[in-house]
């Protein structure tokens, strides 16, 4: 099982690209089952979440073929409508094929997915949005069982009780856009991800105005063609180099930056002293290129995850991270996913000094944290132990790093672009065990 290896101590530097957003790129791998023609995909960032999904798509009848960041995806045989479990488990995302198989085929059996352990995630409103346009639903074995001959546009409530479903959104708006009439999707996901997937359904022929906002209007049309189409920065990625150029007090360029899509995150870093600054005013705000600088004194600050365009949860463990070198108390508060806080008591193996109480941890600054073993229990808080052994005194070991695969394109190897000192090795703990007994 890999590891990572962390020499903590250098300060950042250098120019690095973001790579395209995962979370943009599954669903519209998964969109691609409605097009009767090619659809052809470009900055498709290379992690196992998209070989997962590239298997799934083989799976129901699509061939997949590209190479480097694009690929291109056909459908060859419509017959086919059964995510299995196998491939399914392995990603939460793969839901997003229900709405396309729907429509397109008129008929989808998919298994419940899996994910990260970071609490419940229910597709009841995905469920409660496909029911809406006329599909009959049924679970079988573990499978959710949709079936529509035709399905009928309707007005849609998506909220739940943390907010709007980002992937109920994306899934309820791809079945839409072959519905007969008009759907309207109300406190629909306003994640850029969302509207990147309604400008590449648009771009086939799709009729979607609104995406970005809690109100998406949808004329149903009778199909859709070809498309080519490049996927927007990973917002997530780009946060996450951001700060870890800033942890370390670094400078860094970032390029493909999404300055426009982390207004939320770039507001709270400023104020702990993280300066991100466009280079050139003349870039397209989403896709441009930021310097990164910081303070050699952070200040801490107090922020609370929420939908889009809010904090988003899935920075929570980095900021959190560069809060244990801030002079002062930081109080982070979790409302997307409260039980989000694995990571805590692996920072606190740092040095940390962190106080939870329910969903809400107060982190209390300090100077230094201290190279330590640690395991990573899910994708985001692996990339926050990552962070934080960079400035570490010491060694540090974040094991379980197959987490970190699922939304990072080889980390380490990107930080080390900038001068870290990161090795991946493979760490089998049973082996060491065995090796220290007394024979």
């Amino acid at each position: 099982m890999d590891a990572l290896r962390i020499q903590g101590g250098t300060r950042l530097s250098g120019t690095l690209e973001v790579d395209g957003s995962k979370n943009a790129a599954l669903p519209a791998m998964a969109a691609a089952i409605l097009s009767t023609g090619e659809v052809t995909l470009r900055d498709i960032p290379t992690l196992s979440d998209i070989g997962n999904m590239v298997k799934l798509l083989r799976e129901l009848g699509c061939e997949v073929t590209g190479q480097d960041r694009d690929c291109t995806i056909r459908t060859i045989d419509a017959s086919a409508t059964h995510a299995r479990y196998d491939i399914v488990r392995t990603m939460r995302a793969s839901i997003c094929v229900l709405g396309p198989l729907l429509a397109a085929r008129g008929e989808a059996r998919v298994s419940m997915p899996g994910g990260c352990a970071i609490g419940d995630r229910p597709v009841d409103l995905h469920l409660r949005g496909l029911e809406a346009l006329g599909a009959t639903i049924e679970l079988d074995g573990g499978d959710i069982i949709a079936r529509a001959k035709r399905l009928r546009g309707a007005t849609i409530f998506l909220g739940g009780p943390f907010g709007s479903t980002v992937l109920g959104t994306a899934n309820v708006m791809s079945a839409a856009v072959l519905a007969e009439g008009r759907t309207v999707i109300e406190s629909a996901a306003c994640e850029p991800e969302i509207s990147g997937l309604a400008d590449m359904l648009n771009a086939m022929g799709a009729n979607i105005s609104g995406a970005g906002t809690p109100r998406i209007e949808i004329e149903g049309v009778e199909s859709l063609g070809s498309v080519d189409y490049r996927i927007i920065p990973d917002r997530i990625v780009a946060g996450t180099l951001a700060m870890g150029v800033a942890m370390t007090n670094g400078e860094a360029t970032l390029t493909n930056f999404p300055y426009d899509n982390l207004l939320a995150v770039l507001d709270r870093l400023n104020i702990a002293g993280v300066h991100v600054t466009r280079t050139n005013p003349e870039e397209d705000p989403k896709r441009c290129s930021v310097h990164v600088t910081s303070e050699r004194r952070l200040e801490p600050v107090l922020f609370t995850t929420q939908p889009y365009p809010g904090f988003p949860t899935d920075l929570q463990a980095q900021m959190m991270a560069i809060m244990c070198l801030a002079d002062g108390n930081s109080i982070v508060t979790e409302r997307i996913y409260p039980d989000r806080f694995l990571h805590v008591s692996e920072l606190t193996r740092m040095g940390a000094t962190l106080f939870r109480s329910g969903p809400t941890v107060v982190v209390q600054g300090g100077d230094q944290l201290i190279g330590a073993p640690v395991m990573a229990s899910d994708l985001r808080g692996s990339a926050a132990l990552v962070m934080a052994g960079l400035v570490a005194r010491g060694e540090t070991i974040v094991q379980r790093v197959y987490h970190l695969d699922r939304g990072y394109v080889r980390l380490e190897e990107q930080f080390n672009a900038l001068g870290a000192g990161i090795e991946r090795f493979d760490h089998n703990p049973a082996e060491s065990i065995e090796a220290a007994e007394i024979p």
